[in-house]
């Protein structure tokens, strides 16, 4: 098993890339870092062509496919259920292979399939079947981009500079996920929704040729020759062995329950409900990334002044109360409660994204991050089908305001997790050393 290493250096793990040694000017930070800026670069670039594609989908199913509500939710669990069949594997997949390459063609096949639904469409054949096809098969895709993009990010940046390097990423997510709403309402009010997915596959074009001009050299070791059952296996023991690792894990898969429910719940609601015009349905939604900015903004600071652990507890409770002014939306001045609503609510969530990325990462052994960070994020995102076909079924059954006090209900309930949970108690989430005892048999 490998150690992990000093927090004050890079990583040497297997398939840890190994970056000359560099003073970091501290007024920028990881900005400083070319490879990170590469990085960041892309992965925001990305991140706001999904962002767009985010908004665009629904739309597509709702305006130029007529959609039924559960197809609807249907939808939003498409690119999710691909975790439960190949996420395991996938874990000890990119334990195996280098990050990079990996990421590579991921980025590259879904370039391709978002390409697909313009075509369709411009052809005369586009199909509900054909939207559901292209979200599953790139659901598919991002299992093993996000696997493999959160093994690399440990091995690009020192251990000290993970939550940095975390929170400028999430804040790059956010910003996108700001400007990707609006972009994605104003194409579809003048190109149309099917034809503004190009933009999507631009992204991921661009995003590959930011990872190929990162200039670092993947080392590894001797392939593993052990079953692949067996590997998947230490992934699956880790995270059932160790207290603090499964409970963040069964926190997010909660959480992503609602989310997921609340995702497929707020098009329809603010299309047939709220009566909101595409272009407006984009900047609503785009008002909750101005909330994630803040919150992976913040989130570094907080937690090293009051501690990671209290700051994930305070956070969470005070900001989803402010998720139950989303179903008092209403036309004209009560669009702002959307907006309030969904922004504090984002802000604390994102916050909390950043503190439990970061913990996963400096915590457990390099040589088990992708199987661990794969099994955390399998019993994390199973949950999300699930919750998008329950927030259509009780769209459907209830209706858009209803369903969405349901939702908003369901995510306050979610608190009683850190309420009954030792982190109430604790002032930081556990060091690095601790893992190590809990990756060995017989310890819990």
């Amino acid at each position: 098993m490998n150690s992990p290493e000093p927090d004050d250096g890079p990583q040497t793990a297997p398939s840890a890339v190994r970056s000359a040694s560099r003073p970091r000017p501290r007024p920028w930070g990881l900005l400083a870092h070319r490879n990170f800026r590469l990085l960041l670069t892309g992965e925001t670039t990305s991140k706001f062509g999904t962002s767009v594609t985010s908004v665009l989908l629904p739309l597509v199913a709702v305006s130029t496919l007529d959609a039924s509500p559960l197809m609807v939710g249907v939808l939003t669990a498409a690119p999710w259920l691909p975790w439960l069949v190949i996420g395991l594997p996938a874990g000890a997949w990119v334990d195996r292979w280098p990050r990079r390459p990996v990421m590579l063609c991921c980025n590259l096949l879904s370039a391709a399939l978002f390409a697909t639904v313009p075509a369709a469409w411009w052809l005369g054949f586009l199909s509900i079947w054909h939207v559901l096809a292209v979200a599953l098969l790139a659901g598919a895709a991002s299992v093993f981009y996000s696997t493999a993009y959160s093994a690399y990010l440990p091995a690009l940046v020192a251990k000290s500079e993970l939550m940095e390097g975390n929170a400028k990423l999430q804040v790059g997510d956010q910003a996108a996920r700001v400007a990707g709403p609006g972009v994605g309402g104003l194409l579809a009010q003048t190109l149309g929704s099917a034809p503004g997915l190009l933009l999507d596959s631009l992204s991921f074009l661009v995003s590959s040729v930011c990872l190929l001009r990162i200039k670092a050299t993947e080392r590894r070791d001797t392939p593993s020759r052990r079953h692949l059952r067996q590997e998947i296996s230490d992934g699956l023991r880790f995270v059932a062995h160790d207290r603090h690792i499964r409970l963040v894990t069964l926190f997010g898969a909660t959480l992503n329950l609602v989310l997921a429910a609340y995702q497929a719940v707020q098009v329809v609601f603010l299309v047939r409900t709220v009566e909101a015009a595409p272009g407006q349905v984009g900047a609503l939604i785009a008002c909750g990334g101005l909330g994630g900015v803040l919150g992976g903004l913040v989130a570094g600071r907080l937690a090293r002044r009051f501690g990671s652990a209290r700051t994930l507890v305070a956070v969470q409770l005070t900001a989803t109360p402010f998720g139950l002014l989303i179903p008092l939306t209403g036309s004209g001045p009560l669009l702002s409660l959307f907006v309030m609503g969904s922004t504090v609510m984002l802000a604390g969530i994102v916050a909390c994204n950043v503190i439990i990325v970061s913990f996963r990462q400096t915590y457990c052994p390099p040589g088990l991050l992708g199987r661990v960070t794969a099994t955390t994020l399998v019993l994390n995102y199973s949950t999300i089908p699930l919750g998008a076909v329950i927030g259509g079924a009780v769209n459907t059954a209830l209706g858009p305001r209803t369903a969405m006090w349901t939702v908003m209900v369901a995510l306050l309930a979610t608190n009683g997790l850190l309420l009954c949970s030792p982190l109430r108690r604790m002032r930081d989430l556990p060091e690095p050393h601790t893992a190590l005892e809990s990756a060995l048999p017989g310890h819990g």
